[in-house]
């Protein structure tokens, strides 16, 4: 089943910047394979996918809600996150109250299809590929730690990918872990 391989190469890259412990919400989470890794890592996790079969593997690691984000309310009003994690999806709509999720001093990790990808395979639709910088001004109101843009071989496929956290508010000092390459 979709979604039941390992984590994200870049999740797994960046997990190092989320808090122990954190809240962590996977949007169209489908079977949960990064829910089960971050579950593993400590945190609190919660997933959101319009699949009640995808979210019935999903629900062994933690919160699930089957929701249409797409067409319906976000089922998450004035709610924020520790980290909020997003692969292979896109909806633009929703990409403002994604980074709005983010609480101070939580991170964003989001990857998905990018312009190019249309050359090699599916997705092909613009709807779901990112134009250049397109994730970069999405998250504007966030600090960049680590931003890519480019080609991916095996498979085939044009990325693009952000790493990203919310600045805690006045008079809170922010560090952010190196990370060793």
């Amino acid at each position: 089943m979709h979604g039941t391989e390992n984590p994200s190469v870049w999740l797994q890259r960046w997990a190092h910047l989320i808090a122990p412990g954190s809240h962590v919400l996977d949007v169209a989470c489908g079977a949960g394979r990064h829910m089960r890794w971050l579950a593993a890592q400590g945190h609190r996790v919660q997933g959101v996918d319009r699949n009640p079969e995808a979210l019935a593997w999903a629900q062994a690691h933690g919160e699930v809600i089957c929701a249409d984000i797409e067409n319906g309310p976000w089922p998450f009003p004035g709610q924020t996150f520790g980290c909020v994690v997003v692969t292979h999806y896109l909806w633009r709509p929703l990409l403002p109250v994604i980074v709005g999720s983010v609480a101070p001093g939580g991170v964003l990790i989001y990857e998905t299809f990018a312009a190019g990808n249309e050359t090699v395979g599916k997705p092909s639709r613009f709807d779901f590929l990112l134009q250049p910088g397109e994730l970069l001004q999405a998250t504007a109101g966030l600090r960049t730690v680590a931003f890519e843009d480019g080609f991916e071989p095996s498979p085939d496929r044009f990325v693009q990918r952000i790493a990203a956290v919310r600045p805690l508010t006045a008079g809170e000092v922010q560090r952010w872990p190196l990370h060793a390459a």
